[in-house]
């Protein structure tokens, strides 16, 4: 689950991470009010999740309430990069000297969190890597010791720090670090981490993404899910399926992520474009496959549909009863091809066979049906 930048620094700041004095407002003239609290010079910021907010208009420098309003008034009332802005962060503008690169993210290679920092901050760490990949400095961290106070100076060593930034900048480290382990982060970073005229750091820009598998762990984030979330959207994260809408004409309903994206690949080898990425996951009852396929079949781009099933932990015969289930419920005006095999295969072909609903014996061929369908049905 991606955090905006106010919840982000939330969460950092509770385990001491400085961030800059601000709030949050939903209005223009809320937005006034803040700066007037505030004095001085403020910065207006889009609270949407995407990256390159500045670039694409999303950030403004103000030096007076009305020019708060004014800009808080223009964000509130447009979209940004097609993302609805709801909320601005208004908040002190800081007086830069340097910017800064600090964050912690999981290595899926070396499986672990690694430390990142760098001298280069302010763009994507991606382009830094691209561009200057001597400019990264990182440390992999043991998951049983995690990050220690001297790994932590190391680092802003490497950075050229003076030395009497050191003991701060390795307190900041820390507080990421325990900030991240406390909210099962998988990334959280600081970008800028800014060095400002009066010899201090701050943490201007953060963001950070929540393990979704952890949420059970953490029931107070899960009021910090996105608005813009659509309906369907919700309905699967509700109903603990993995959904993500594509633009292809051909919706697939698989139990795993790899089966996914296995059936998506063959999909497009037979010249085909899959709709979505759906997930039933392992286990999944009848009920989770009804609900699967009514969320598939909310898309009125759909032409077809590929349901591809290998029965493992899932029994074949429970997902059949689903389907069938939620084919005289929802009542598809759209081809539906099935492929099952694994745990109570021939008992799934029986109950679909009954109900008159055919079954494709290979993934390959129950593609090439779908393909072939979608294309006939456009």
């Amino acid at each position: 689950m991606k955090l905006h930048e106010y919840q982000s620094k939330r969460l950092l700041a509770a385990h001491g991470v400085p961030i800059p004095q601000g709030e949050v407002a939903e209005t223009a003239e809320a937005a006034r009010a803040i700066a007037e609290r505030l004095g001085g010079r403020v910065a207006v910021k889009a609270q949407v999740l995407i990256g390159g907010r500045g670039k694409a208009g999303g950030i403004a420098l103000c030096q007076t309430p009305a020019q708060v309003a004014q800009e808080a008034q223009r964000l509130l009332s447009n979209r940004l990069k097609g993302l609805t802005v709801r909320q601005v962060l208004v908040e002190r503008a800081a007086d830069i000297t340097a910017e800064l690169y600090l964050g912690l993210t999981l290595s899926r290679r070396a499986q672990r969190m690694v430390l990142m920092a760098s001298s280069e901050g302010g763009v994507d760490i991606e382009e830094t890597a691209r561009a200057d990949p001597e400019a990264i400095h990182s440390i992999l961290l043991d998951p049983i010791i995690g990050l220690r106070s001297y790994q932590a100076t190391r680092l802003a060593a490497a950075l050229r720090l003076p030395r009497t930034l050191w003991q701060r900048s390795a307190s900041l480290a820390l507080a990421l670090y325990q900030s991240a382990q406390a909210s099962d982060a998988t990334l959280a970073e600081i970008n800028p981490l800014a060095v400002t005229a009066e010899g201090d750091l701050l943490a201007v820009d953060a963001k950070m993404i929540v393990d979704d598998s952890a949420l059970f762990r953490h029931p107070e984030l899960c009021s910090f899910t996105d608005s813009d979330e659509t309906l369907v959207e919700r309905q699967a994260r509700e109903a603990g399926i993995s959904y993500v809408k594509l633009d292809g004409h051909i919706a697939c309903m698989v139990n795993g992520a790899g089966l996914a994206m296995a059936t998506m690949d063959v999909i497009k080898l037979h010249g085909g474009e899959p709709a979505d990425f759906l997930d039933i996951g392992g286990g999944a009852r009848e009920e989770r496959v009804v609900t699967a396929l009514r969320i598939i079949l909310t898309d009125p781009d759909i032409a077809a549909v590929l349901i591809n099933i290998f029965g493992g932990i899932t029994r074949c015969d429970e997902v059949a009863r689903g389907i069938v289930k939620a084919i005289a419920q929802v009542k598809p005006q759209v081809p539906i091809i099935i492929r099952l095999v694994g745990t109570n295969e021939a008992e799934g072909r029986r109950i679909l066979e009954e109900a008159h609903l055919s079954t494709a014996s290979t993934l390959s061929a129950g593609a090439r049906l779908a393909v072939a369908a979608a294309k006939g049905a456009r």
